[in-house]
């Protein structure tokens, strides 16, 4: 695909992204799919020839990576994704199990009936676009979606922010195995049915055992090549 000065994206209006922008969220979705593996190099030159761009835009795009922690570079070395570590999971899931704790309690107090409902529609869409392996328009987040529903601005800046995207590495990783993806459904219903039956305190106990577990899943599951 050949990118020029800018990309259109039509919505209900017209807008143009900027081309680094649009460079920088294929490299972003490169990441998040696998195709840029943790650890792997990020070659300057072939990527700006597969984007069709020169190297400016796609250096812009790596250090805003580097920014939002996604990308490592030192001196007089290539840059890479960055390498999933054991102990860098475990602060950052420790971290999600008190805040998204809190915002599953405020999500069940402030969330209306009309949007719970709406939410379970979609997180059952999502799973049997799942089963039956169809190609998704987008991205289903549903720790995002409670973490919004929570209506605290601190902590939707802290988690849906910059740090949402190291975030979604580590997830994804944690749900890789089958297993661990029906648990995490599973889980994932417990939630909601919490937040829907207005129990605020169970609500939060239970996300924070789903995180909990998802950490543990993680850390043992990282490939020794991996772990730091």
């Amino acid at each position: 695909m050949n990118m020029s000065a800018t990309v259109t994206v039509i919505n209900k209006q017209e807008t143009q992204i900027p081309l680094a922008d649009a460079v920088f969220q294929r490299i972003l979705d490169a990441i998040y799919d696998g195709r840029l593996a943790p650890g792997s190099v990020i070659n300057e030159v072939s990527m700006a020839q597969e984007f069709g761009v020169s190297r400016g835009p796609v250096r812009e795009a790596i250090r805003r990576l580097q920014g939002i922690q996604l990308v490592t570079r030192e001196p007089y070395i290539k840059a890479r994704v960055m390498s999933l570590s054991a102990e860098s999971a475990l602060e950052l899931f420790q971290m999600r199990m008190a805040l998204e704790g809190m915002a599953c309690n405020l999500a069940t107090q402030r969330m209306p009936d009309d949007e719970i409902d709406a939410l379970l529609s979609e997180m059952e869409q999502d799973r049997q676009q799942r089963v039956s392996g169809a190609e998704q328009p987008r991205v289903f987040d549903f720790h995002e979606r409670i973490v919004r529903a929570s209506g605290n601005q601190r902590i939707i800046a802290a988690l849906c922010g910059d740090l949402y995207h190291l975030l979604r590495i580590y997830r994804r990783h944690s749900g890789t195995v089958l297993e661990r993806k029906d648990d995490a459904y599973a889980e994932h219903w417990q939630i909601v049915r919490a937040i829907k039956s207005r129990d605020g305190g169970l609500a939060e106990s239970l996300m924070r055992s789903h995180i909990e577990r998802a950490a543990n899943h993680l850390v043992r599951h990282l490939p020794d090549t991996v772990r730091q």
